[in-house]
């Protein structure tokens, strides 16, 4: 019985490290509300995963000036607790890709990286005509998440989607080499026919992978259009038929 115990409470906190992963940062009290638990409990496994260093506080509230009461205290999972999840092959992956950048030179890890997510492409624009323009990016997001992303799409507020992902299992690989990012970035405009651009980078630094992705319609002549001021990254699409 003592063994069930101990099992169910290390269930319930790999899902609140889950949650605050894939929608952090997050408020203790809505984590309580998702997994139907008591203030008392989610500050138990909060503290735990804190001591561990899988987790960080953050506060939220106005600047420059302070509103009524204390900032929100959110909390964000942290480059430990990230690694928590399936990061344990890095290190090989790294020494792969520093091999190949020495014996083929910088080009052929570009290659690599496109190489990567080519099938991603083929598969997805192949289903991709079959699907309304104003869910391919909800479409999208499922397909990453299914394969471990934790990704999620939502409505811009100054037009078009944004599409999130929450984890990203080349994080650590892919901060020294960008062309992993870059290659997912293109491979994103190619599946959606429609100009993309990388706003944020879990291998950056940032919480989350963030891409920003033009209105369908702008994809039909906006082909080939340079990366903004203050902009990581852009790629033009192909209009999808």
């Amino acid at each position: 019985m003592r063994l069930s115990g101990v099992s169910a409470e290390r269930s319930t906190r790999a899902r609140v490290a889950r949650l605050i992963l894939e929608h952090g940062p997050v408020a203790a009290s809505a984590l309580g509300e998702r997994l139907g638990l008591t203030p008392a409990a989610v500050r138990r496994h909060l503290d735990a995963l804190l001591a561990d260093g899988l987790i960080e506080p953050r506060t939220t509230g106005p600047r420059g000036r302070r509103g009524r009461g204390r900032p929100a205290k959110l909390f964000a999972i942290t480059d430990a607790g990230r690694s928590a999840f399936e990061h344990a092959y890095d290190g090989l992956a790294g020494s792969a890709l520093r091999f190949l950048a020495e014996r083929a030179g910088e080009h052929a890890v570009t290659e690599f990286a496109r190489s990567q997510v080519a099938g991603l492409v083929t598969r997805l624009r192949r289903e991709m005509r079959d699907i309304p323009a104003d869910q391919r990016v909800r479409f999208l997001a499922e397909a990453l998440s299914a394969d471990g992303y934790a990704a999620s799409a939502s409505k811009a507020s100054l037009g078009g989607d944004q599409l999130c992902q929450h984890h990203c299992p080349v994080a650590h690989v892919a901060a020294e080499f960008p062309q992993l990012c870059e290659a997912e970035t293109e491979a994103f405009a190619q599946i959606l026919g429609t100009p993309v651009r990388r706003l944020a980078t879990i291998a950056h630094g940032d919480g989350v992978c963030t891409t920003h992705v033009s209105p369908h319609e702008v994809g039909l002549g906006a082909e080939g259009r340079g990366t903004p001021a203050g902009v990581r990254g852009a790629a033009g699409g192909a209009p999808m038929k």
